[in-house]
């Protein structure tokens, strides 16, 4: 049975230009694929509970941009793992640590994109359905900015290299060349 990712490159195949499906095929295509779910999931959590807290709560816009935030960052952590196939009990500092460290950094600026998406909607004189809804626009724009910004960093720092092999043994004909580079004598190089 086909994975979701060669499943999402064969429909790239099709309806998206060449370049854009020739990247779904790689790697960080794959896990990109991968990771949206996670990020739908993530994004719409913290959507509906930033909703919550900033309609009928009626909490503070920067306080419930930071409490919405930290729900969803939840829902990711999880749902991370799954997309860089990650099973058993996670490595605490270079996998757990580095999540919830990347992930107070976006509670932040979640945070503050709510308040001051709230402050420059009150100074423009909006009601509170107004207010309610540049706040959710703003927060879901910066979350979509967060969003790539994660995955960059899962991918290309958090994950990166776990999924490969250590490298095997040297063939015999690169070993001569190695020890000459490490400093070894092997005696007359062989013609080529």
């Amino acid at each position: 049975m086909a994975s979701l990712p060669d499943k999402v490159a064969r429909v790239g195949q099709r309806f998206l230009p060449a370049s854009v499906a020739r990247r779904l095929e790689t790697e960080a295509g794959r896990r990109f694929v991968r990771f949206i779910p996670a990020a739908l999931a993530a994004v719409i959590t913290s959507q509906i509970v930033l909703g919550l807290l900033t309609g009928p709560v009626n909490l503070g816009a920067g306080l419930s941009g930071v409490i919405a935030s930290m729900v969803a960052a939840l829902v990711s952590y999880l749902l991370s793992r799954w997309a860089w196939e990650r099973k058993g009990k996670p490595d605490l500092l270079r996998e757990t640590l580095p999540f919830w460290i990347v992930s107070f950094a976006v509670w932040g600026i979640l945070g503050l994109t709510s308040h001051y998406a709230s402050v420059w909607a009150h100074s423009m004189g909006y009601t509170h359905l107004m207010k309610h809804l540049v706040v959710q626009g703003a927060y879901f724009l910066m979350n979509c900015v967060t969003f790539v910004a994660r995955f960059l960093f899962f991918h290309y720092v958090l994950f990166a290299g776990r999924d490969q092999a250590a490298p095997g043994p040297v063939p015999e004909e690169l070993a001569p060349a190695e020890a000459l580079s490490a400093g070894g004598d092997t005696g007359p190089l062989p013609r080529v």
